[in-house]
């Protein structure tokens, strides 16, 4: 009599797989290290005003969004590894310039405070403006991640394994961001505004060490398959752009990502200006996540016998809710006392304005492509879900560009002052900024709802149409 062990599961997947898995690890703790305080780094380190911080780490979050699709087709041609070797150099060169660029402008802007160095910021200097061509180095490289990883873990996996697979790989991506995000507040607890310039040192090590992985380990399995050149990706773009109905629903679901990127965009420095410097931005933001991951499968089988519409519209109207309770903790004299630590208002209600995001998130990300799909005509749903992150990119231009005017309007720089007290009084109206996304978030929720009846009174206008044209 013979048994049969059943295999583990690191037996389960190709080496590949595991490679593939643990380099997207490294590389999301470089990203979202870096990315959580892109806007400090581009004002405190290199003094570009909130406006233009905005706009250059905006238009760096977009392209990220948008390239994929284009770098996905590049990478069919010349095989995954040749493409995730790419990525990585590409990856550490950029997080290095990052790193380096400062000592360019050596011991200009530099205030001793202590035993630490802070920057006041080069508001003179037009050298400044070559970060650029560095962050557009990083975005190229990072744009290539997405496209290749997704593919190597898809093609490592069968039919039977395929879902745990991706499981795998979400649960790395979230341990990545979450490592990431955490190291940021010791880093600048220890170095002062240094520790924004430092951090891109562990960003760079840790995309070495991918590539590293990646030339020894990673071997390139059948990835030379035919697939779409970049002429076609071109026409598959213009088609979804002139889809109406998609069109229409991926600036709706923009008003939603917009507050959602304002974790990275606003609050940093709106919690670190009213909340004073020993807050921890890149520590809250870690609670979206957090959020996502507790709730996502209960919000899921809640939703299971509801349309996909109606748990985004739900999604969409906890958003606004979301804003107004980070708007409130400007309102809340005094620390709150949580028995075991004292909080300041802003950190507290921050924190509770973003588990609320995370339960909005909860709703309307897991049905989104499944609603997105449906809008496609039959038989091209994957090449329209190519482009179904059009409203991120879309959402990181116009939520981080706006976000710029109105802390400079709203809560502005302490830099900009004689002193604290002018500040003050420049700022008091700072929880503003939540209402206008809060508003924001309400339209899309009401243009979601008009969206949804007008398709199903298209649907049935079509169907009835089709019912009269039919033989009897």
């Amino acid at each position: 009599m013979t048994t049969t062990t059943k295999p583990s599961v690191f037996q389960s997947y190709p080496k590949n797989f595991w490679i593939a898995n643990s380099v997207e690890l490294l590389e999301r703790a470089a990203y979202y290290g870096v990315f959580i305080v892109i806007t400090l780094y581009l004002s405190r380190i290199l003094g570009f005003d909130d406006i233009q911080a905005a706009w250059i780490s905006g238009s760096f979050s977009a392209g990220l969004y948008f390239l994929p699709t284009f770098t996905g087709a590049i990478a069919d041609k010349i095989g995954f590894r040749h493409s995730l070797l790419l990525a990585f150099a590409l990856l550490t060169l950029g997080y290095g310039g990052l790193a380096l660029f400062p000592a360019l402008l050596e011991n200009q802007g530099l205030v001793e405070y202590g035993k630490t160095v802070q920057f006041t910021g080069l508001l003179e200097q037009d050298i400044r403006w070559a970060i650029i061509p560095i962050m557009v180095i990083i975005m190229i490289g990072g744009s290539f991640i997405k496209a290749v990883i997704t593919g190597t873990v898809a093609q490592s996996t069968t039919t039977e394994n395929r879902a745990k697979g991706f499981a795998i790989f979400y649960m790395m991506v979230n341990i990545g961001a979450f490592s990431g995000k955490t190291i940021v507040k010791p880093l600048r607890e220890s170095m002062g505004d240094l520790g924004l310039i430092n951090l891109n040192y562990f960003a760079a090590a840790m995309t070495c060490i991918a590539f590293i992985s990646v030339f020894f380990f990673f071997k390139n399995a059948e990835t030379e398959h035919k697939g779409k050149s970049l002429s076609e990706v071109c026409r598959a773009l213009i088609k979804v752009l002139s889809n109406g109905r998609l069109l229409a629903l991926i600036l709706i679901i923009t008003g939603f990502w917009m507050v959602q990127h304002q974790l990275y965009a606003t609050m940093p420095k709106y919690v670190l200006r009213m909340a004073g410097e020993g807050a921890s931005p890149s520590w809250y933001a870690n609670v979206n996540p957090l959020v996502v991951v507790i709730t996502v499968s209960f919000v899921t089988a809640l939703m299971r016998k509801r349309s996909a519409l109606f748990s985004m519209t739900t999604g969409m109207f906890i958003m606004p809710l979301s804003a107004i309770l980070m708007a409130s903790g400007n309102m809340i004299t005094g620390d709150i006392n949580l028995g075991f630590m004292q909080v300041h208002p802003i950190a507290f209600m921050m924190i509770v304005g973003i588990i609320f995001q995370g339960l909005a998130e909860s709703f309307i990300s897991p049905r989104f492509l499944e609603y997105f799909s449906l809008q496609a005509p039959k038989g091209e749903e994957a090449l329209y879900l190519g482009f179904s992150h059009l409203h991120s990119f879309i959402s990181s231009l116009l939520g981080f560009g706006l976000s710029g005017y109105l802390l400079d309007a709203y809560c502005p720089d302490p830099r900009k002052f004689a002193d604290h007290q002018a500040w003050q009084e420049a700022a008091v109206n700072a929880h503003y900024i939540w209402y206008i996304f809060a508003a924001i978030a309400t339209v899309s929720a009401i243009s979601l709802i008009i969206y949804g009846r007008v398709i199903a009174y298209l649907d049935n206008k079509t169907k009835a149409i089709s019912n009269e044209q039919a033989p009897a």
